[in-house]
């Protein structure tokens, strides 16, 4: 019997739509340029929604406000053996604030068509990526309701 406890990392992730496009960073895993929904940690003390908004803030420099849970994701990198667990959020993406410096690994975020995205699959950071896109074309939604913290 294995002693080690397993941990999963809990991410958040914003799906940000306007106009047919969506908002991805560009940012800098391992040394390579890979492409993202803002995503990010769960921190302690923090809701989920609130995780996804500061992240979406932190990596893009857009308001951010979730109005439903896009789905949970589960991914276990195959190079590192860690996996994660996504919260994919939807909702409303608000001002820009061009004066907001990114996280210091974003290069930058940018608006692309499904089309862009797909071309770009090789960059990637994860399946979850495209995963998270095709799911919110779908229609799937579920009430915020269904996050519970005690």
């Amino acid at each position: 019997m294995n002693d080690r406890i397993w941990k999963p990392n809990v991410v958040v992730a914003a799906v940000m739509e306007r106009d047919g496009k969506f908002l991805l960073v560009e940012e800098e895993v391992g040394g390579r340029l890979v492409y993202n929904q803002p995503a990010g940690h769960w921190e302690p003390g923090e809701t989920l929604v609130g995780a996804c908004v500061r992240e979406a803030m932190e990596e893009t420099a857009h308001a951010f406000r979730p109005t439903a849970v896009l789905g949970l994701y589960s991914w276990t990198h195959p190079d590192t053996g860690t996996t994660f667990l996504r919260v994919a959020f939807t909702g409303e993406t608000g001002e820009h604030d061009p004066a907001r410096p990114l996280d210091k690994d974003i290069r930058r975020a940018l608006w692309l068509s499904l089309d862009e995205i797909r071309a770009l699959r090789e960059r990637h950071r994860s399946p979850l990526v495209l995963a998270c896109i095709e799911d919110y074309l779908a229609g799937k939604r579920h009430p915020l309701s269904i996050i519970g913290h005690y």
